[in-house]
């Protein structure tokens, strides 16, 4: 892993966001800039880091980090799932086939926890015990392991907007997709979540839950965009020490940004709502040194960044693609 040092000084290199007006039509989400041509799409993955539905900080080589687990995670599950992605010219972009996305994000989850006011935990914990669709037990502890795996699927919010929690029947019934377009992503996220669970618990890693996000390519057919299993759309826990934290009531070795959110939840008060707090150089480190370790735990592979100015070397390496 690279050390605190080195991560420090690339905190003058943050990409915040691009602006390459010869890539096509751009488009900004929350931590990627998209370009679109025709059918192909450009994204590139930016060191914004999102929680609560908002930019929260810039996070040294988080760009790098979520694109090359991304690229790890679709090359694991291409047998299961179509995945839009052409190329990796640069460790923070893929080129990919342009889609339209579903209205749907697909969040599953294996264990009731989370601090945003989507999350199982947070809803269980203020008396509901029907989470989308889902009939859940009293009794239920933070962290604990759910009886079955669940779907609680949200409608994607536009840029700044909050998630919304909806069931399968109302998803269908607001025309947000049809009940066939259900029904295959449903399939698709069980099984694209089993093959996390698998990998992850070979690497002594514990998927807890995460979100997939589909679309329709030109020809109608159902593919997997945007990102998989990163520490940005998944929950990840170390298994060796889950069973003792929580027996000693503790919060598990969390080895993605829910380290920051709890920061922010628990120290700063704060849920989305409001003045975004401001982030010391300290927090940043150590939440970059959060997403190498999953990196590296999680695919088995040492993390090699790309220490230097991150916007020069995209642009350098996107100019075969300019109009």
């Amino acid at each position: 892993m690279i050390d605190p040092k080195t991560i420090a000084e690339q905190i003058k290199f943050l990409l915040s966001g691009t602006n390459f007006a010869n890539l096509g039509t751009r488009y900004e989400g929350k931590v990627r800039d998209n370009y679109t041509n025709g059918d192909r799409r450009i994204l590139i993955t930016t060191d914004r880091l999102s929680a609560f539905d908002r930019i929260i900080a810039l996070v040294p080589f988080k760009g790098e980090i979520l694109n090359g687990m991304t690229k790890f995670w679709f090359e694991q599950t291409k047998d299961i799932c179509p995945n839009y992605v052409e190329s990796y010219p640069d460790p923070s972009v893929i080129i990919g086939k342009e889609c339209e996305p579903l209205k749907v994000e697909m969040v599953i989850r294996a264990y009731i926890t989370g601090t945003t006011t989507t999350s199982a935990w947070y809803n269980y914990s203020n008396g509901s015990r029907n989470i989308c669709g889902n009939e859940l037990p009293d009794g239920l502890v933070k962290n604990q392991k759910l009886p079955e795996v669940i779907l609680t699927p949200t409608t994607k919010g536009d840029h700044g907007d909050h998630d919304k929690n909806m069931t399968p029947e109302e998803i269908v019934e607001r025309g947000l997709i049809t009940q066939e377009e259900w029904d295959k992503l449903a399939d698709y996220t069980r099984k694209l979540f089993a093959r996390g669970q698998e990998l992850a618990d070979k690497n002594g890693v514990i998927l807890v839950d995460t979100k997939y996000e589909f679309g329709k390519d030109a020809n109608g057919e159902i593919m997997l965009i945007d990102e998989i299993h990163t520490p940005d759309s998944s929950r990840y826990w170390i298994k060796d020490t889950y069973e003792e934290r929580m027996a000693a009531g503790e919060e598990p070795e969390n080895i993605n940004k829910e380290f920051l959110r709890i920061w922010l939840a628990e120290e700063q008060g704060y849920r989305g709502e409001g003045v975004v707090p401001e982030v010391p150089e300290e927090m940043l480190v150590k939440t970059a040194e959060k997403y190498m370790q999953a990196f590296e735990l999680i695919t088995g592979q040492p993390f090699v960044a790309e220490v230097g100015d991150t916007h020069a070397r995209i642009e350098k390496n996107l100019t075969p693609y300019y109009l």
